[in-house]
């Protein structure tokens, strides 16, 4: 376990360090709701960075039914597991994963204080 968060029921009331990534009690609740539907509760969600888009990079969430990679960080919360690999750390680091639910938008949301600007469709992102 990591120190995502100093307490087990995390909440977006404190900004995370820079060589961390929070994760919101609406984020482990809908990835826990997706696990479930998925009939894989004990599976984990990967998050990360990869290259691309119009913006330059993109962020992943993906299940993974596998262990953790040697050096992924691992965060655990409420049974839910979230993976980060060290290369995506460097550009989530000090990140918020929340999930969001508007008209417009439903599912996970990055508030990353490294984005500069993030394409108009909302999928890339560049850093500062």
């Amino acid at each position: 376990m990591s120190e995502a968060a100093p307490s087990p029921r995390p909440t977006s009331s404190a900004p995370p360090s820079k060589r961390e990534i929070r994760i919101t009690e609406g984020a482990v609740q809908y990835a826990k709701k997706r696990l479930a539907q998925r009939g894989t509760p004990d599976a984990a969600v990967r998050l990360g960075v990869r290259g691309g888009g119009c913006s330059g990079f993109n962020y992943v969430i993906e299940f993974s039914d596998d262990p953790p990679r040697a050096k992924d960080q691992v965060h655990e919360f409420d049974g839910v597991r979230f993976y980060v690999d060290p290369k995506s750390l460097i550009y989530l680091a000090g990140s918020t994963l929340d999930y969001e639910n508007t008209l417009m938008f439903q599912g996970f949301r990055f508030k990353n204080p490294q984005e500069a600007s993030r394409c108009g469709c909302g999928h890339s992102f560049t850093v500062k």
